[in-house]
């Protein structure tokens, strides 16, 4: 695990305006303040070997009654990525989807210290479902690229998680049935697949 002070970094703010479109309570979404912030990324704090390194801040919330979670995307290209949990809890969501449907859903509950590996060509996006701060790091090559518009197309991904557990996203044709996935307990010692396309 990488021990990075962040005060002096200037993080990317993902704000709730830019989250409308992917949010399970609309009805809150439309009466909040839109330029509420709801997390910080900081991106390439770190490179090494074609691999550069993020960590994410997602401060505790209630979006309505939904957790509060990244927008979600998927790389272009077959790039894998990697996440660390470094404090918090987090929900890993991935799904594998093509022309509205969803052959296959995951969602990963992770603590400090566990580690994530997102294959190629799943969508992902991580929920803070925890009562303090999430704090995670991720690996991924440096030319890899996300693309949000799978996620915002259908308003989220196949599941919402709220204080109600989880809700089926409807937009989608077909949503397989959700599982649950476990964490790596370790860092692997080589990551260059991660620079595979």
């Amino acid at each position: 695990m990488i021990n990075i002070n962040l005060k002096d970094k200037q993080p990317n703010i993902r704000h709730l305006y830019e989250m409308i479109p992917v949010l399970y309570d609309q009805k809150w979404a439309q009466q909040a303040d839109p330029n509420q912030p709801l997390y910080y990324m900081y991106r390439g704090i770190k490179k090494k070997n074609g691999l550069r390194y993020d960590i994410t801040v997602i401060p505790t919330k209630l979006l309505g009654n939904e957790f509060v979670k990244t927008k979600g995307h998927r790389h272009i290209g077959n790039y894998q990525e990697l996440y660390e949990i470094i404090e918090g809890e987090a929900i890993v969501l991935i799904q594998k989807e093509e022309e509205g449907i969803i052959s296959d859903i995951q969602a990963i509950k992770s603590k400090p210290g566990d580690i994530i590996i997102i294959p190629s060509n799943y969508a992902h996006i991580t929920i803070n479902p925890g009562q303090t701060d999430l704090k995670m790091g991720n690996w991924v090559s440096e030319n890899c690229h996300s693309d949000y518009q799978p996620i915002e197309k259908f308003g989220g991904a196949g599941y919402f998680y709220t204080t109600d557990g989880w809700i089926k996203n409807r937009n989608y044709s077909r949503v397989a049935e959700l599982k649950f996935g476990k964490p790596l307990a370790k860092m692997p010692s080589d990551l260059s697949f991660l620079k595979s396309n």
